[in-house]
């Protein structure tokens, strides 16, 4: 069937006016309880101490108002609880936004239509529009947290509504002109869609095989012809952002082009039948193909050419975005295994024999929030050396989270197939996890961007870079305002290598007593650096070697991107000195640490006494209370 694109009436005005949100909300509740080419690092030599670009003032409290008005200065996490609160407690059967309505849905293989409904009347649209366009976007980390209010319920939900949008529409906020930019914001801010239609990938999987061919037309524009068939919303979308051939090879192949919400002057836009995926399967994934599409010069978002490197500018985003909001799901599964363990026990606590894997699981969930947040936080503070840990953070975390899947199943046992409100969540995740991660092709477009520059941080970056500023490992504290413009291809240092070796130092001079948890903390510290000095060695072997992503390569960049995570886990640690929280305490570091290095095969000594107790006390009272399993520890609904 053939199909145009149609005007989005007034998207401008909209967009003028800051409005987010459909008519007809209602009042506010009360909140919640409190592959291709990589670029090469250049050599740097050790510099004096960074200092970070001063944070944005923060923005005063805006009074309880009305959804249908403007909302842009309410401060997050006041939108994250007002969310939460909106979305009402999962495990209630009649909650029509609760877990037994997204499941379903998701048997229906359909969004749920009374909670998309809700989020478009409170105006989510606008986080994924920058602030000066009209939207709330001002910091990924804060974006994060509003957003895993979805994602703890159901991944689909995530995605389809939101997310997706904010992947397309991030190539037009770093390299857009002012009109593409303020046409897209009033598209999004009016309820409109956008969605992204990648180029083909080597390794590929549905979502990224085949593309789009634009060539140049005579009197001056492009002609773009060619068919994909699997596109996010692509029966839905009012906009699609395109990376489509116009050269021939190497990194200047593709060109960034945007579709609608106008029609092409000539040529046909068909949209094709649906595609059904094992995973996040109420997102309507489906055909897309454009037949002698004739769009004008203006089309061009960025210059010709440079479709590649706005791809690993702009996918930052993702790397870092996507593994920060996924995790929440993680917890939801967590939260069940704890019910599932201590359910029928007078005490409250969990069998023996499951104590150890629910404060493991605990302590992996910390660990790869340190890493996403640290991530997302220097996508604001640090985003000219931001480029390899975004990848490093895409690159490690699925796999971190499967496997703790994987554990959590053998708690769960039978409920584990459950389809009810309680359990039903964890089958559908396991489903819908490697969807979200695109699976081994998520896994390659990392590896294109670490395997090159392993053999250059090796002999330029290790053991040489400066530590980064102590507020790249401070989660919630204030960022300055993110700027997409400013994201780079190559980073002249690695960021968390130095919080690595100054983590390490700093430990071993205040070791504690041996036997102790800070004397295990330092060991497994200076682990890791052991880890990293071999590395070095192995990694400058490789020479040019690397650009051919040998197994020797890769099985290098897993070591390297563990090492990484390693890394994160003492800069959150060492960020939470004196602030009276869970997270200053070095249990859980030293779990996490444990577990990570397992994972690289490192002589890592048994876990001593001191180090379970305090994590998975932590973990059932923050379940009793109805707080989030993550670095924030956030009240819920229900």
């Amino acid at each position: 069937m053939t199909t145009v694109l149609s005007t989005v009436a007034d998207a401008g005005a909209a967009a003028d006016a800051g409005a987010v949100g459909g008519p007809g909300a209602g009042a506010r509740p009360p909140a919640a309880p409190a592959a291709a080419a990589a670029g090469a690092v250049a050599q740097a030599a050790p510099r004096g101490p960074r200092t970070a670009p001063a944070a944005a003032p923060a923005a005063p409290q805006a009074p309880v108002r009305d959804t249908r008005a403007p909302v842009r200065d309410i401060r997050e996490p006041e939108r994250a609880a007002r969310l939460e609160a909106l979305l009402g407690d999962p495990y209630d059967p009649g909650n029509p936004h609760g877990h037994l309505a997204l499941l379903r849905a998701d048997e229906a293989r359909e969004m749920p239509a009374a909670t998309e409904e809700l989020l478009t009347r409170t105006g989510l649209a606008a986080e994924f529009v920058p602030r000066d366009l009209g939207g709330r976007l001002t910091d990924l980390e804060e974006l994060a947290r509003v957003l895993r209010p979805l994602f703890r319920r159901d991944l689909s939900l995530g995605f389809g509504f939101g997310l997706s949008s904010l992947f397309a529409a991030s190539s037009v906020w770093t390299a857009g002109d002012v009109r593409q930019r303020r046409e897209l914001a009033g598209l999004l801010l009016g309820g409109g869609r956008v969605t992204i239609v990648h180029r083909e990938l080597a390794h590929a999987n549905s979502v990224l095989r085949d593309e789009f061919r634009a060539v140049a037309a005579p009197g001056g524009g492009f002609v773009v012809d060619g068919r994909k068939a699997v596109v996010i919303h692509a029966d839905r979308a009012d906009a699609f952002v395109m990376y489509a051939r116009t050269g021939e090879g190497g990194p200047a192949s593709h060109s960034v082009l945007l579709l609608g919400p106008q029609g092409p002057a000539s040529g046909e836009v068909r949209r094709l039948a649906r595609v059904e995926l094992p995973g996040m399967r109420g997102v309507r994934f489906s055909g897309l193909e454009l037949a002698g599409a004739a769009l004008p010069e203006s089309a061009l978002v960025g210059a010709r050419g440079a479709g590649v490197p706005l791809a690993l500018r702009s996918f930052q985003i993702s790397h870092c975005l996507v593994p920060g909001t996924v995790l929440a799901g993680v917890d939801s599964v967590l939260r069940q295994a704890v019910r599932a363990a201590t359910e029928g026990r007078p005490d409250g606590q969990p069998a023996r024999r499951w104590r150890k894997v629910l404060a493991g699981v605990f302590a992996d969930l910390l660990a790869c929030d340190s890493m996403a947040v640290t991530g997302l936080r220097a996508l604001s503070l640090l985003p000219q050396d931001a480029y390899l840990l975004a990848a490093a953070v895409k690159y490690t975390m699925p796999d971190m989270l499967r496997e703790n899947l994987e554990e959590l199943a053998t708690v769960l046992g039978g409920r584990g197939y459950d389809r009810g409100p309680v359990y039903g969540g964890f089958q559908k995740l396991v489903r819908d996890l490697p969807v979200a991660g695109l699976g081994h092709a998520g896994t390659a477009v990392c590896q294109a961007v670490l395997v090159p520059q392993l053999p250059v941080l090796a002999r330029t970056a290790w053991f040489r870079t400066q530590e980064p500023p102590p507020e790249l490992f401070r989660p919630g504290a204030p960022l300055p305002p993110f700027d997409h413009a400013g994201l780079a291809l190559s980073g002249r240092d690695d960021l968390l290598t130095a919080t690595l070796l100054g983590a390490a130092g700093r430990l071993d001079a205040a070791r504690g007593p041996e036997g102790g948890v800070r004397a295990a903390l330092a060991d497994l510290a200076q682990t890791f650096v052991g880890e990293l000095r071999v590395l070095r060695t192995r990694c400058a072997a490789l020479g040019d070697t690397a650009t051919g992503f040998s197994p020797q390569a890769c099985a290098l960049a897993d070591r390297y991107a563990l090492v990484l995570a390693a890394a994160a886990v003492l800069g959150v640690w060492e960020g939470q000195a004196d602030s009276g929280s869970f997270l200053e305490d070095p249990a859980w570091a030293v779990l996490a640490l444990g577990r990570i290095g397992r994972r690289l095969g490192a002589s890592v000594a048994e876990v001593p006494a001191g180090v379970v107790e305090p994590v998975l006390e932590e973990v059932l009272g923050r379940c009793r209370e109805g707080r989030s399993l993550d670095l924030y520890g956030t009240g819920l609904a229900g």
